[in-house]
């Protein structure tokens, strides 16, 4: 296995290795590629689709260069970077109710460890897992501050990185944690209402481009059709 690590270093830059081990990070701790694994995927798929069509598609050799030219640079872009979009969603909307509960231990006299773990036994969430880390990585000796500033590379949400944020403070200078979480929470809770606003705002124009593009043509042509029947 070393020598197989050894040899991927070889191969790709310490640039591609840290953008791809930094993508890993954001896919969470129950993303079970590392960053070579990536790399290796978007080389085998580069190769692949270069070798199927040289050999299947006339003028292959012409297409074959920008097609997986293509498929090289937007690997990233467009497949890891659109699921850490989604997970980001997901954590999102997993933070209002894990904050919650969290803000619930905290009230009841709990220390913000103690309260982490309160919180993640009774929530099964994606959010709920990446604490779990943080509780596994302060058993085994780091401090809560170290394993909460591990936490933030692995939470692609701005949002979330903000409570994250919040906590670590208040647990290096004592602030009043409960109001800052129960304060993170009423943004969270604010956000969701503007961002569901948003997008009922959106559906009459979604209504009209499908009425365009199905309902007008078909009006016509219930319209126009006997006249087209009559001159044919």
């Amino acid at each position: 296995m070393k020598s197989k690590k050894n040899i991927s270093y070889r191969i790709y830059s310490k640039k591609n290795l840290d953008m791809a081990e930094a993508k890993t990070k954001l896919l969470g701790v129950n993303n079970k590629l590392n960053a070579v694994d990536l790399l290796n995927i978007r080389l085998f798929l580069t190769i692949f689709s270069f070798i199927m069509i040289l050999y299947l598609v006339d003028f292959g050799y012409l297409i074959a260069p920008l097609v997986s030219f293509l498929i090289y640079q937007l690997f990233f872009p467009v497949v890891v970077d659109t699921k850490i979009e989604k997970r980001s969603r997901i954590l999102e909307r997993d933070s209002l109710y894990f904050f919650e509960i969290l803000a619930l231990s905290l009230e009841a006299g709990r220390n913000i460890k103690t309260a982490i773990e309160v919180t993640t036994k009774n929530i099964d969430s994606e959010l709920s897992d990446e604490f779990k880390k943080v509780i596994k990585d302060v058993n085994y000796g780091k401090d809560l501050d170290e394993a909460l500033e591990d936490l933030k590379y692995r939470i692609p949400s701005d949002t979330v990185n903000n409570i994250i944020l919040s906590i670590r403070q208040s647990n290096i200078f004592g602030n009043n944690i409960i109001d800052t979480v129960y304060s993170q929470i009423s943004y969270i809770r604010e956000k969701r209402i503007l961002e569901t606003k948003a997008y009922i705002s959106k559906i009459p124009i979604k209504i009209s481009i499908v009425s365009v593009i199905f309902f007008v043509p078909l009006l016509l042509l219930l319209l126009l059709g006997p006249m087209l029947l009559n001159l044919i």
